[in-house]
């Protein structure tokens, strides 16, 4: 598919994009200044941006030297870290400092919650995720396994449904708990003076704590406030929950995904100007606010819009009109891929700076809204991925800064989310903090990225250990607690979140309601989830944990330790079975089909992919990454062998097109396996070791624009 260019300012600029941005996107700003800017800011920084991609490949180079010559069957902690500081990949701590962030919204900067993360591409998703700001607990409760079993028969299942309400009513007990008695027990409640009134057997009662009442609406409903998030008891004698409640209480709906990030980047396939238009356009009509998508379920068209405010009365008698919508953070892309959408001298330009110049300009509507806005600081959010180290990170500073220039914006009117995903930027978290210390809003963890780039740094060091003890290995926690340390030590409780990875199984809401807790019990004010019913179900861990106390008390603790951060999971001296070997590699070998295929020939970024048990798991290019990783390594290191791996695809692939039987536009890859994905899928394990840092997009968008043009 060939592009159209017209030029502007001696960039060759892709025609739609053009249009998009100089009829849709600019607002305040002329296309002149936009494009003179743009082109000005292309010539200055686009070459600083080569160059530090090259120092990645010169450290990674010096690395893979130093483990040839040091093989050994012991680890020699302090000779390593010796050399990493002696190349300038671990830098020194910085003096103390604090960020200085300023016009924070309340979600990233005082109140602890779910975040979602969402291919922007797709607008049903991207409107799902804005709008998963409130849920029902209820519903969230009934439709998944957090309650054992399943609904029985048509229409509402009764014997269920009062499983749900036991669970919501000593939920609430715990959360938001009266003076005396249960919720189970409720008959009545109402608002007067300001204050709860509970009927209770017969007696009354109120909030054991009366500041919990956030207060009240026209429909009789109660706002409740546990640890900053708002549960909404909704009264409804007409419907069929309530008018079988006493109180006719009809469900709880619970302040759910307080952020949502709309990524252009990880779980989207956006590989020419065509994609990149459309993922600018999703942004801006959420931006707008005037998103909208409609689509078919059930035999019925549906269309979706943005929520609006919710409006309520507070104790004081005052109105007050909370968000409907999570406020909404924008990832661009990293500093590595290129893209064709805009050509200087006849090459492609970096994508992340175009990305940056242009969601910043299309959150300049939410800027001039005065009402359903996204951010009522006066602030836009943005998350930059992929970062190598300090220096990378003050790029992104500078690259926001022009940005902000060119649009005519107030210095540090962009805020940035550094994610901490690279093992150079975990081992200088700090300085990388404060690089950016005037915009730093975010940072977390992201145990997927994290444990491939983990792989390609030690790749010539040894093999690695099975995928599935990854995270009993020693860096792992002392990643994990190092990244909550590093951001308590800048500063960030009260001002920032402090992030943690997504739950990967969307379909098991039983387990994440046990395990997930864990990360406000780390430190962490946020924590990623994979639907707006995690988001509902996770909530309800902000209500049990005070996440702002918690921290408080953490920052007092032993830091984490940098050795065992920089030791790497390799096996040493260790024989794994021929059985084991051949289980991991189908294991890998389905996952990347399972994703590779979906991704190249559908322009799917981001689904749940049926493992090779046929669990559904949430697979993006940072799991991708892993699996890629992983059997590069062990097919240099001898665990197994070129023909093993071709052996071993070609035995999952018809196992992966069984799995996706039921999909209309599915190309089956075998028995012929000569197809662009089966292909791609093979290049990222045995072109695996050559790849930047590890990382798939290169092939995969080679292989994807491939496939469109076919």
């Amino acid at each position: 598919m060939s592009t159209t260019y017209v030029d502007r300012h001696g960039l060759s600029v892709a025609a739609e994009l053009a249009d998009l941005v100089e009829n849709q996107v600019l607002l305040g700003v002329t296309p002149d200044a936009f494009w003179s800017g743009y082109a000005a800011m292309l010539r200055d920084l686009a070459p600083v941006n080569k160059a530090l991609l090259a120092k990645r490949d010169a450290l990674q180079k010096q690395i893979d030297d130093w483990h040839v010559a040091h093989k050994s069957k012991d680890f020699d902690a302090e000779a390593y870290r010796a050399f990493l500081t002696e190349i300038g990949y671990l830098q020194p701590e910085p003096e103390p400092f604090e960020v200085s962030v300023t016009n924070v919204d309340a979600e990233i900067a005082t109140i602890a919650g779910p975040q979602l993360v969402v291919p922007v591409m797709n607008a049903r998703f991207a409107l799902n995720a804005a709008n998963a700001r409130w849920g029902s607990l209820y519903d969230a409760l009934y439709g998944t396994d957090a309650i054992e079993g399943a609904p029985q028969g048509k229409g509402y299942d009764a014997e269920r449904g009062a499983k749900v309400i036991a669970w919501a009513r000593a939920h609430l007990d715990q959360a938001v708990p009266l003076a005396q008695g249960s919720w189970a027990e409720v008959e009545a409640l109402s608002v007067e003076n300001g204050s709860l009134r509970v009927t209770v057997g017969g007696t009354r009662t109120e909030l054991a704590d009366a500041t919990q009442l956030a207060g009240h609406n026209a429909s009789g409903n109660i706002f409740l406030r546990a640890n900053g998030l708002l549960i909404e008891i909704v009264i409804d004698r007409s419907s069929q929950i309530g008018s079988a409640d006493a109180a006719g209480i009809a469900d709880v709906r619970l302040e759910s995904a307080l952020t949502a990030i709309q990524d252009c980047e990880d779980s989207v396939a956006a590989v020419d100007a065509e994609d990149k238009c459309a993922v600018y356009a999703n942004w801006l009509g959420l931006m707008k606010g005037d998103l909208s998508e409609t689509f078919e379920k059930g035999g019925k068209s549906l269309t979706r819009r943005l929520n609006p405010d919710v409006t309520y009365t507070a104790p004081d008698g005052s109105e007050v009109v909370h968000p409907g919508r999570a406020l909404l953070l924008v990832r661009n892309v990293g500093h590595l891929m290129t893209t064709d959408a805009v050509l200087l001298d006849g090459e492609e330009t970096p994508e992340g700076m175009l990305d940056a110049a242009v969601t910043v300009a299309a959150a300049m509507h939410d800027l001039a809204k005065s009402e359903n806005k996204n951010s009522r600081a006066g602030s836009v959010y943005v998350v930059k991925p992929k970062m190598h180290g300090p220096e990378e990170v003050a790029f992104a500073d500078t690259l926001y800064g022009r940005v902000e220039d060119i649009l005519g914006l107030p210095r540090y009117t962009v805020k940035l989310g550094v994610m901490d995903e690279e093992r150079r930027t975990s081992a200088n978290l700090l300085a990388c903090i404060k690089a950016v210390k005037d915009r730093c809003v975010f940072i977390n963890t992201g145990f997927l990225d994290r444990t491939g780039d983990e792989i390609h740094t030690s790749m010539q060091m040894g093999p690695v250990i099975p995928k599935a003890e990854m995270q009993g290995s020693a860096w792992l926690p002392a990643y994990e607690a190092g990244n909550v340390d590093a951001g308590l030590a800048a500063g960030l409780s009260g001002k920032a979140q402090i992030g943690k990875g997504m739950w990967a199984k969307p379909d098991a809401m039983a387990e994440m309601l046990k395990v997930k807790i864990g990360h406000p019990k780390a430190g962490a004010n946020t924590a990623w989830v994979p639907s707006p019913t995690a988001a509902t179900l996770h909530a309800t861990h902000y209500h049990q944990v005070n996440v702002p106390a918690l921290q408080a008390d953490l920052k007092t603790r032993e830091k984490a330790s940098k050795a065992a951060l920089l030791t790497p999971p390799i096996m040493f001296g260790r024989n794994l079975s021929g059985e084991e070997v051949q289980r991991e590699l189908d294991n890998a070998c389905q996952s990347i089909l399972g994703y590779v295929v979906r991704w190249v020939d559908q322009g799917i970024g981001c689904s749940k992919v049926p493992d090779i048990n046929d669990v559904a798991l949430m697979e993006d290019r940072a799991t991708l990454r892993i699996s890629s990783q992983y059997l590069a390594n062990w097919m240099l290191h001898g665990i197994c062998t070129a023909d093993d791996i071709d052996a071993s695809l070609r035995r999952m692939a018809p196992k992966v097109d069984a799995q996706n039987a039921g999909d209309a536009a599915y190309v089956p890859m075998a028995p012929s396996f000569d197809g662009i994905a089966f292909h791609a899928a093979r290049d990222l394990v045995f072109k695996g070791i050559e790849q930047p840092s590890g990382y798939t997009e290169p092939l995969l968008h080679a292989a994807r624009r491939k496939a469109k043009a076919a």
